[in-house]
């Protein structure tokens, strides 16, 4: 039986590609916000935030198997460090916390405030990811 062809790509398409799968994931978010599936839309706001964080470790070539891992990771070499705000950082905490809540708790009642909130949250860090991403592609010559 012949194997499937494996695409194959640079560190860069690897970037660009976690950041417009984590901006679609936002699109998916929104969606479900305007059809009141709070729940579902705090869901994918955290995994939009998640997949942009995974475009930042693309940057270096690091990947992680466990959300834990790819979140603390983020947190110490890119919050502690001062290149992402410790705000920031708070801010993506809580949208995991909310995440995990809509995801596991039976009686979790998500609101339709909290679920703008983390939207909201999703495309400022989309936007401060890809810009990060962005000036970091120009500065290294081996991406």
């Amino acid at each position: 039986m012949e194997q499937p062809k494996r695409e194959s790509g640079t560190r860069r398409d690897l970037v660009v590609y976690r950041l417009e799968t984590s901006k679609d994931t936002l699109k998916s978010a929104k969606i479900l916000y305007e059809a009141g599936e709070y729940k579902g839309a705090n869901n994918r706001a955290y995994y939009a935030i998640f997949h942009a964080i995974n475009a930042i470790h693309a940057l270096s070539g690091k990947a992680y198997k466990r959300h834990k891992d790819t979140i603390g990771n983020f947190n110490r070499e890119y919050v502690k460090t001062e290149i992402f705000s410790r705000e920031i950082g708070r801010k993506i905490g809580e949208a995991e916390e909310i995440r995990h809540a809509s995801d596991y708790d039976d009686f979790y009642i998500a609101s339709r405030e909290e679920t703008e909130r983390q939207i909201d949250v999703a495309g400022e860090f989309i936007l401060l990811a890809e810009k990060y991403c962005m000036s970091q592609m120009e500065q290294d010559v081996f991406l």
